[in-house]
């Protein structure tokens, strides 16, 4: 009963979502000249912070995934080890 709920749910959230505005794209849009988020986080040295945060999560997240191998790996092995 739980999965058709969610099921109707997941379907109604979907019409909203192709229910927004389509935004028309113009030529301005694709030369792409104007970040003014970019350039003001550059011109204040905010973007190496940026990237700093970014790259420290990343690196958060791959040590936590390496670790959490090694021990799915070494329970592994001991439910050999008593199997046999």
């Amino acid at each position: 009963m739980k999965k058709i709920g969610l099921l109707l749910i997941f379907c109604l959230a979907s019409f909203f979502v192709k229910a927004q505005d389509k935004i028309e794209i113009t030529e301005s849009d694709y030369a792409n000249e104007e970040v003014e988020m970019a350039d003001r986080f550059r011109e204040e040295g905010k973007i190496y912070v940026l990237t700093g945060v970014i790259c420290i999560i990343l690196g958060g997240l791959v040590a936590y995934l390496v670790v959490i191998d090694k021990k799915v790996s070494r329970i592994e092995k001991q439910l050999l080890n008593n199997d046999i």
